[in-house]
């Protein structure tokens, strides 16, 4: 969709001004020589509007139908589940545990002090850990996201990887998904005007191989019991 549209504005940006050049060449002010006047041509008119609205209908379709496409495109199963909440001015982000499971997120229990929805009776994210502005990933494995907002909208970029989601309060959007081939240093930025503090919005992101994800992940994963423990007083929360 890049490369058609560069082609597009490219091709048209040379005959634009091929056509100026040789208009102002060529009417150019010259001693002895009348100006010339003209009230316009309807026909020329109708076809340079027309062109456009093709050109960009054509694209608006083409658009459509790549984006359709990716969202058909499902993450594969092995895929690393990790769910991202926006809230002003920082990035809460959710990691699974040791079973490979990222407990549901439910965006009608998003609130203050559940800022991932998190059902207590959920068994799978009771092994789950948490960062803050911090996020890591494995290479070469594609990685799912489920994304949303605290409280206002926000949208999860990260320009390196030509990805780009808004993230609207009430809704979770688990169809964005990814795979980094590099290793390397990136910074997630909120992309859309938040507040306030929409400047310092953003979070350190980095892509690691495996073995040092596996093992940055085993040590933020709680222990079996402190888990149970957590899990116990979330669920006290909740009936509170």
């Amino acid at each position: 969709m890049i490369y058609v549209i560069l082609w597009i504005t490219g091709i048209t940006g040379i005959l634009v001004f091929s056509t100026m050049i040789y208009f102002i060449v060529k009417y150019r002010h010259r001693g002895g020589v009348g100006a010339i006047h003209s009230h316009g041509n309807n026909t020329l008119e109708v076809v340079w509007t027309t062109i456009p609205v093709l050109i960009f209908l054509g694209l608006a379709i083409y658009g459509n139908e790549m984006w359709g496409r990716m969202r058909m495109q499902k993450a594969p199963a092995d895929a690393l589940q990790v769910a991202v909440v926006g809230e002003q001015f920082g990035w809460n982000v959710r990691y699974p545990g040791p079973d490979g499971k990222l407990g549901k997120m439910d965006s009608h229990k998003i609130g203050k002090d559940n800022p991932f929805g998190i059902d207590p009776n959920d068994p799978d994210g009771r092994d789950d850990f948490t960062t803050y502005n911090d996020l890591v990933f494995p290479v070469n494995r594609p990685v799912q996201l489920h994304l949303s907002s605290k409280d206002v909208i926000h949208a999860f970029y990260v320009p390196e990887f030509r990805l780009y989601q808004d993230m609207v309060p009430g809704r979770v959007y688990d169809f964005v998904w990814f795979r980094a081939d590099s290793v390397g240093s990136f910074q997630l930025a909120c992309n859309q005007l938040c507040g306030q503090g929409h400047y310092k919005m953003f979070g350190k992101l980095a892509v690691v191989p495996d073995s040092e994800y596996e093992a940055w992940a085993k040590g933020k994963a709680p222990s079996a019991t402190a888990s149970l423990s957590s899990s116990a007083e979330d669920v006290a929360t909740v009936n509170r």
